[in-house]
């Protein structure tokens, strides 16, 4: 009796472990491997999620080279305004910020060497008048032979000097925009008019009413920022990359808007950092931008056409890229699936999926790191 039950015992070992192995077996793995990467949301949560699908696009992207620059602008749009002859600063109203007009008068200035000029100049102007006849009287005389040779020669000389004295003061007075016309009627003037020399806006003043300037110091900067251009720097390695035209998107520093340029011209020299200047003109002016300002750039290269989705598709999750394919939009149900992310522009992404995966599919393009969540919640659950 104890044999026939030692032998019953056995048995009933061997069959519970035959039922251990099935429910071990290939089911326990398919359930497992379908938490990982898949998920069903209930109705409140496919409407908190606020889930949007969309479908792969062909899209034109370019791969990018970085770099940084600063906005500026040519040589010829930023003036230094001096006093060419010194003098005090009898009137300005300039501020920083402030916009000027060409030919604007931006301050007046006084000095007693101002009407000393204009004496001189009067003086001289009746010494060659004086001169200016004397030298045709001895013309008219030699042609008769009744003066020397040597008088004539002297006259022609005075002549000459004392036109060459006019013409040296009336240039200085044209410098300081004093009219000789008006100046040759009589009119004496002991202030001085300075204009500006472009259209633009103030940057620096440097002057103040009765400060004497000399002629080197500068007393304000004017800047045409019509023409504003992107001064950029490329490492050495990438500026074969870089041509003629090519088209560069661009971030001022606390902006989110991109802005463009194209390539306009490619330095030639190696600076130490081993960086090329690159310079680049702004699609659109925009008066509120303002030279030296800060940028980072991006050079567009190698346009092709890839199958790309919006960038907040694709997650990142433990050193990977995935999307969300939609396996059942009416039961709300949503399969995890890993991709190769390429390159990204304008706010998509090149998208390679694997080979046995409709292109032609549904994927979703907002909420995807909710899904994420649901999806680990629900394995943590289980």
């Amino acid at each position: 009796m104890k044999t026939l039950n030692k032998i019953i015992m056995l048995l009933f070992s061997l069959w519970i472990s035959s039922c251990a192995e099935k429910v071990n077996d290939a089911p326990v793995e398919s359930i497992s491997a379908a938490l990982s990467d898949e998920v069903s949301l209930t109705e409140a949560q496919y409407n908190l999620a606020g889930l949007k699908v969309g479908k792969i696009e062909e899209r034109t992207i370019s791969s990018t080279i970085k770099a940084n620059g600063m906005l500026d602008v040519p040589p010829q749009n930023m003036i230094t305004v001096s006093a060419l002859l010194g003098g005090f600063v009898k009137k300005t109203d300039l501020l920083q910020g402030m916009r000027v007009k060409k030919g604007q008068v931006i301050a007046v200035m006084e000095d007693p060497a101002y009407i000393q000029l204009q004496q001189e100049y009067l003086e001289g102007k009746s010494q060659l008048d004086f001169n200016e006849m004397e030298y045709q009287r001895q013309q008219e005389l030699a042609k008769e032979n009744i003066n020397a040779q040597k008088t004539l020669q002297q006259a022609q000389s005075n002549f000459m000097s004392s036109k060459a004295k006019v013409e040296g003061l009336k240039s200085k007075l044209n410098l300081i925009n004093i009219s000789v016309a008006d100046l040759e009627n009589g009119s004496i003037k002991n202030e001085v008019n300075v204009y500006a020399p472009i259209s633009g806006y103030v940057t620096q003043v440097h002057v103040n009413l009765g400060m004497y300037v000399n002629p080197k110091d500068v007393m304000f900067k004017i800047v045409d920022t019509q023409h504003l251009h992107a001064e950029i720097l490329v490492y050495e390695k990438d500026v074969l990359q870089i041509k003629i035209d090519q088209r560069v998107r661009f971030l001022l520093a606390n902006e989110t808007r991109e802005r463009l340029a194209h390539v306009y011209l490619i330095g030639k020299e190696i600076s130490p950092d081993r960086t090329v200047r690159v310079h680049c003109h702004l699609e659109k002016e925009d008066p509120d931008l303002l030279p030296g300002m800060y940028l980072s750039a991006l050079f567009e290269t190698n346009l092709s056409k890839v199958p790309s989705l919006p960038e907040q598709a694709v997650i990142s999750f433990e050193g990977a890229d995935y999307v969300f394919l939609v396996t059942n939009e009416a039961e709300r149900r949503y399969k995890m699936l890993k991709i190769t992310k390429g390159v990204t522009e304008g706010g998509f992404a090149e998208v390679n999926l694997a080979a046995d995966i409709d292109q032609a599919s549904s994927f979703v393009i907002e909420g995807a790191y909710d899904l994420l969540g649901y999806l680990k919640n629900t394995e943590e659950e289980q």
